[in-house]
């Protein structure tokens, strides 16, 4: 590839009937980072990464994914490319084994050679001893960890994950996140979308936010936070809390209310904390702003179908 992107697209748009799902939008990956997309529910995410995938046309724009034209040469460039769909899609008649090298023939791998690879497929999956186990008989959490695994049969250069650790209870969701890291340490490219925003943070060098088919921020995580939110947060709830939030705005910049709970965004809280002295029956939160307050200011609170 010679120094060029790993995936980069320009102006990419798609509708579907009336309603024009991907607005306008540029990506750009270099090889070996990590990127991740966010967004909430209906953003346009999912369809932004068949895009690039060349699994759908896109109505206007352009695409090149591992130097390759797409979706002109999208057969090509994927035979190169890992995916981990948002939905576990594991042949339920076969074998963990079996589930392996046929999708590895797919890529027009032998036999041999994906038999060769398995053990550590496996291994990175947490699945060391349930080669011959059947699909049926593996747990939600363990078929998530196996289509993790299937996504590296081919070696790719470049994986796309969509929500990966979706469904993976906490010990299952850091050791993925400690090989993703090793994988992009050996020089693979990694496209996430995730709604886990410490997911994000752990992981991904640069970060877009999208909404409404549109690209809404960019950069890092740390660079994200400190352009668009306040560096300290106040979360506080409890009995009186209506009374507590009113002398509260007088206190902080912002303040925001979710169900039962305040937030009070500020760069200096002191006031708030002083004000919160000797309330017992409030309970409080002191802690750094991170990049789900971005996300939740920019995309807003309401709840997305």
């Amino acid at each position: 590839m010679n120094g060029a992107p790993a995936l980069s697209a320009r102006g990419l748009r798609k509708s579907f009937g009336e309603t024009e799902v991907v607005r306008g939008v540029d990506i750009e990956v270099p090889p070996g980072e990590c990127f991740g997309l966010l967004g909430p529910n209906g953003a346009g995410k999912t369809t932004t990464l068949k895009l690039c995938l060349g699994l759908s046309d896109p109505d206007a724009g352009t695409i090149e994914l591992l130097g390759e034209p797409v979706p002109r040469r999208a057969r090509e460039a994927r035979r190169h490319v890992g995916v981990v769909p948002q939905f576990d899609n594991l042949d339920p008649d076969f074998t963990v084994t079996e589930n392996l090298v046929v999708y590895g023939r797919y890529f027009g791998m032998q036999v041999r050679e994906i038999e060769a690879r398995i053990p550590q497929l496996l291994e990175f999956a947490g699945l060391a001893g349930r080669a011959q186990a059947k699909i049926q008989t593996l747990s939600g959490g363990m078929r998530r960890r196996l289509t993790l695994a299937r996504a590296l049969v081919n070696d790719p250069k470049l994986i796309f994950m969509d929500e990966p650790t979706t469904g993976l209870d906490p010990q299952a969701r850091h050791l993925i996140w400690e090989h993703l890291r090793h994988l992009t340490l050996e020089g693979r490219t990694l496209v996430l979308t995730t709604h886990f925003m410490e997911e994000a943070e752990r992981l991904c060098r640069r970060v877009a936010i999208m909404d409404h088919g549109r690209i809404i921020a960019e950069g890092s995580p740390r660079q994200l936070v400190a352009r668009h939110i306040e560096s300290q947060v106040v979360e506080v709830h409890g009995q009186g809390i209506e009374a507590w939030m009113a002398r509260a705005a007088s206190l902080v910049p912002r303040v925001e209310r979710a169900g039962e709970t305040v937030f009070c965004y500020a760069s200096d809280v002191k006031p708030v904390l002083e004000s919160l002295a000797g309330q017992s029956e409030l309970v409080y939160l002191h802690r750094p702003a991170s990049l789900e307050d971005v996300f939740l200011k920019l995309t807003g609170r309401d709840l997305r179908d």
